[in-house]
């Protein structure tokens, strides 16, 4: 880019320098007492030719200055979004810390196989309310219509005591944030053939 605009201001000096040579070359009136003195066009074209070498100076200053600029604005950008994803990945990661911290005591303790049981219950009760802090909820499954947009189906149960396409069970939870859906919630549906579906 910078030698485009070297070579575009080089070319218009050249042609510029040559229109102003060929002025001073050309058929000059003369007057009653001779030719006119040449010195007197060759003055003007070297303060052209001082005019246009300062004018591309000028450009050429004005150009290094834009292209240092530009090269700061494209690092501070980049600093920018590095320290922003950093940012975004510890605020994510903070509530979990606590998180793994009750799993290792979890690991840690002698108690019986009931007390490991209601510690993980804890734990599982701590890690969805950190979820809830970041706006992450559970997909609604077992007793609510299926809904393609956020169940998957594994299979149907044939069943007559639960409404036709009626989630019964759920084998993996769904999550979606806020109204986004980050995975569905894998299900199994009722499936009542004495319903007739309107």
């Amino acid at each position: 880019m910078q030698e485009e605009a070297v070579a575009q201001a080089n070319g218009a000096l050249e042609e510029e320098l040559r229109s102003v040579q060929e002025a001073a070359e050309g058929d000059a009136p003369e007057s009653a007492a001779g030719p006119i003195p040449v010195a007197s066009s060759s003055d003007v074209a070297a303060q052209e030719i001082a005019q246009l070498r300062g004018e591309k100076d000028q450009l050429m200053d004005r150009l290094a200055r834009l292209q240092a600029e530009f090269d700061n604005a494209r690092k501070r950008e980049a600093k920018e979004r590095a320290d922003a994803r950093e940012y975004t990945i510890g605020n994510t990661v903070e509530p979990f810390l606590g998180v793994m911290d009750n799993f290792q005591l979890a690991l840690k303790s002698q108690g019986s196989a009931e007390q490991l049981r209601t510690g993980v219950e804890l734990i599982l009760k701590q890690m969805e309310e950190a979820l809830k802090g970041l706006q992450v909820q559970s997909v609604e499954t077992v007793g609510t219509q299926f809904d393609p947009r956020f169940h998957e189906a594994l299979g149907s149960v044939e069943t007559n005591e639960h409404p036709d396409n009626q989630v019964l069970e759920e084998i993996r939870r769904g999550y979606k944030i806020r109204e986004k859906l980050l995975r569905p919630a894998l299900v199994r549906v009722a499936s009542n053939s004495a319903q007739v579906s309107d």
